[in-house]
């Protein structure tokens, strides 16, 4: 029977710089990044990489503060190996991951008088207040996940922790509790990360989110700066079969991916609430029909639905499908790119009738 330890060993062999695992909740991506971890630790037992998981979000834990009426509500930080390096990491640089995804609140950290000890709590309050003006308060799971994500990005440019494991990067799931939105602005930080670390470190990246996973497979194989990393780029299934583990590449395996998506577009469409990264994804559908029909173009996927001027409108969902598009700018659609959306949905729908079972 394969084993959680064997797929590892299969992924320390596999020297491809970028590796994207597609698999389950529950399946076991936490217990890879963990097996992986102990089979790749330095003759001394230090780690040769770094990690993100549930482990990593487990360090962050909410004090409600209940004997004082919440009067001092804030996330504690527990110990860890990373403490001592607390010092040197700055709001501002945690503050500049934050960015894009707009917080509506600030916070400050509250250093352990011990500098070893690193950061002892966290305190959040809303934007445009200071601390003491008003009480602090408790952001949400989803903002929370963010924050400890951009944390540990900002992390990542201290010197003495990524520097001196510089052998590889295992992230796993840093998008659970979020909405689709920032899922996306999510996938543009992992993007990011590639960008600035593939060619030095292999890089894995394992998510139970399909949009993600199509997402990242897509820019990386098909985007603009896809000459870069499609040939050092793996996409691959982590599975479970009669019992047993599995991790298979996504052409050997069915693995339908385009239906959920259509599930998540139709959804969207019938809560009004259409957003850019629909059209992100609407394009990953474009690109599953043109593969099936063997022409590498969206274009031709739009023409054999009837779409009228179907490369002008292919154009039109390729620039909107760029990362930029909702990392940067507003991610709600103007009337004619929604109109766009629409029709290119009802089309597809008509011509090739997917059964998604929204209703």
């Amino acid at each position: 029977m394969t084993s959680i330890e064997s797929i590892a060993s299969e992924l320390v062999q596999d020297t491809t710089s970028i590796q994207l695992l597609f698999g389950f909740n529950s399946v076991g991506k936490t217990r890879l990044s963990v097996a992986y971890k102990d089979l790749t630790k330095n003759a001394d037992g230090s780690h040769s990489g770094i990690y993100y998981n549930a482990y990593s979000e487990d360090l962050f834990v909410w004090n409600n503060d209940i004997e004082n009426a919440e009067a001092n509500m804030r996330l504690t930080v527990l110990r860890s190996s990373l403490s001592r390096l607390h010092a040197d990491l700055n709001e501002l640089d945690v503050r500049a991951k934050l960015e894009p995804y707009r917080p509506s609140y600030d916070f400050r950290f509250v250093m352990h008088p011990d500098a070893e000890s690193g950061i002892e709590s966290i305190s959040f309050f809303p934007s445009g207040t200071q601390p003491g003006d008003v009480p602090s308060m408790k952001i949400s799971r989803g903002e929370e996940r963010i924050f400890v994500w951009c944390f540990f990005l900002a992390m990542m440019e201290v010197e003495g922790w990524a520097d001196v494991q510089p052998r590889h990067i295992f992230i796993d799931d840093p998008v659970s509790s979020l909405d689709d939105h920032n899922i996306f602005v999510t996938a543009s930080t992992l993007h990011d990360l590639i960008e600035e670390h593939f060619e030095e470190r292999k890089i894995i990246i394992a998510t139970h989110h399909v949009g993600l996973f199509s997402i990242m497979f897509d820019w990386l194989t098909k985007g603009e700066k896809s000459t870069k990393y499609k040939q050092k780029t793996k996409a691959r299934i982590l599975g479970e079969k009669h019992g047993e583990v599995s991790l298979e590449t996504h052409k050997s395996d069915v693995f339908l991916y385009h239906l959920r998506l259509l599930q998540v577009l139709k959804q969207a469409q019938q809560g009004n609430d259409v957003r850019a990264y629909h059209l992100a994804l609407l394009r990953q559908v474009l690109e599953s029909v043109s593969s099936f029909l063997g022409v590498g173009r969206i274009g031709h996927a739009l023409d054999t639905i009837g779409l009228k001027d179907p490369e002008e409108n292919a154009r039109i969902v390729n620039a909107l499908a760029h990362k930029n598009v909702y990392y940067y700018e507003s991610d709600y659609l103007v009337p004619e790119n929604l109109a766009l959306f629409g029709d290119i949905l009802e089309k597809l729908d008509a011509h090739y009738a997917f059964v998604t079972h929204t209703g």
